[in-house]
């Protein structure tokens, strides 16, 4: 039985009507409810094109025969109030996103998951609300800003913070730090190294809670639309195959997803993330344990903030597919 069931009920004539007032047909709501999940904003780049990859998401659940519903949570950007009191904010934001996103579904009748996540927090938010319900889930990344242009090179957000100290130390003028910051971001998407939301959306696709490849693609390439519809149609799937998180977060899914850490020279912000997502899956995982796993895992990828390529570079290169084949050649990941 779907919990989407129990509103076929006699005395769930007044929550039918209430749905039916948003838009919802009778036949719509006889087909399985899917919660779409969007941490949509306006507030920073790497989610501002949320609500787009979700109306593609939503297309695909239609496609397969589900009806999708779409709420929406908050989030804080690390890279805007870094600096700042509001950078207090920040990992409090992961709290609340996790706990937002486990009331609305418990608190209605919807039979899988979709989470759409963008930034740094957004990502470890989602799928920790998404462990608390254990119900037939997937989650998308809404993928990686391109690279700006200035004086010949690529940069990122992360040539900027340097910028503020080379203008402070006389080694740029304010002229030249105001055309890097003009062009350091030059659209939609999270910051473009492998900083934590890169880094996240990596870890994602290694515990297997993202189809592989789905959140390599750039923000704004025309694939991503065509793969949040894909996604869309396979959260259907995995609710027909009744496939919880639970049963795909391992142990062996987390050593994973530290290996993936390490293998690209990631943020060490997933430390924080990767255990916090461990204890929401109950798993026993401490500091000792992703040490073990980072200490045996080569870094394979030479990738900014310590290295020269960013994430689109990575993607082009064959992404997550082909370091998880690295890998496992070097017997660093599980089957």
């Amino acid at each position: 039985m779907k919990r989407s069931d129990q509103l076929k009920v006699l005395a769930r004539a007044p929550s039918r009507a209430m749905l039916r007032a948003t838009g919802l047909s009778e036949e719509d709501l006889n087909k399985p409810l899917i919660a779409v999940i969007n941490t949509w904003t306006e507030v920073t780049p790497c989610n501002v094109h949320l609500l787009d990859l979700a109306r593609e998401v939503k297309k695909g659940v239609k496609a397969a025969g589900g009806t999708p519903i779409e709420f929406n949570t908050i989030a804080v950007s690390d890279g805007i109030t870094m600096g700042t009191e509001g950078m207090k904010g920040s990992l409090v934001s992961r709290e609340v996103i996790a706990d937002s996103l486990e009331l609305a579904v418990l608190s209605h009748p919807f039979d899988a998951v979709i989470g759409i996540s963008g930034c740094d927090k957004t990502i470890p938010g989602t799928l920790m609300g998404i462990a608390r319900l254990d119900l037939p889930a997937i989650t998308l990344y809404g993928g990686s800003i391109m690279p700006g242009k200035f004086k010949g090179r690529d940069v990122t957000i992360q040539d900027v913070f340097e910028g503020v100290g080379a203008c402070a130390s006389g080694l740029m003028s304010r002229e030249e730090l105001s055309d890097l910051e003009g062009k350091a971001c030059p659209g939609a998407g999270a910051c473009g190294g492998q900083f934590t939301a890169n880094t996240m959306a990596t870890v994602l696709s290694a515990l297997g809670m993202s189809p592989m490849g789905v959140n390599d693609i750039p923000a704004l390439d025309p694939r991503k639309k065509e793969a949040a519809f894909e996604v869309g149609k396979l959260s259907l799937e995995v609710l027909k195959e009744n496939r919880k998180p639970s049963q795909i977060v391992t142990r062996e899914a987390l050593e994973n997803a530290v290996a993936s850490v390490a293998a690209t020279g990631g943020s060490t912000n997933a430390l924080l993330h990767i255990l916090a997502i461990a204890r929401e899956f109950r798993i026993p995982f401490s500091i000792d344990d992703f040490h073990d796993v980072s200490a045996r895992t080569p870094t394979l990828c030479d990738l900014k903030p310590g290295g020269r390529y960013t994430a689109p570079d990575m993607e082009l290169a064959g992404g997550v597919r082909l370091l998880t084949k690295r890998l496992l050649e070097l017997r660093k990941f599980h089957d």
